[in-house]
C-alpha cells in the first residue's frame, strides 16, 4: 500500500469518525476493528497501525482546532 493510499484510508477513516459519535466511541475501544470496519477491509498490521496513528493525530489535531476557534470566539466577546 502506497503513501497515498494510506492517506486515503486516514482521510476516509476521519471523515466517518468525526460524524458519527457511536463510531467515535468504538474507534477509542478498538480502533483496528473500528478502522476495519469503516474502511472494509483487512489490513495488514504495519499498514494499519500507520492508519490508526494518522487518524488519532488528525483528530486530536482537529478537536484542539475547534477549541481554539472556540476560544477565540469566547475572547472576543
Amino acid at each position: 500500500m502506497s503513501v497515498m493510499d494510506i492517506k486515503e484510508q486516514i482521510k476516509k477513516a476521519v471523515d466517518s469518525i468525526s460524524k458519527d459519535k457511536d463510531l467515535w466511541e468504538k474507534f477509542q475501544k478498538d480502533p483496528v476493528k473500528a478502522l476495519e470496519g469503516i474502511l472494509g477491509v483487512d489490513l495488514p498490521e504495519d499498514v494499519v497501525n500507520q492508519v490508526v496513528q494518522g487518524v488519532k493525530a488528525k483528530l486530536t489535531a482537529d478537536n484542539v482546532s475547534g477549541a481554539v476557534d472556540a476560544l477565540k470566539g469566547f475572547l472576543k466577546k
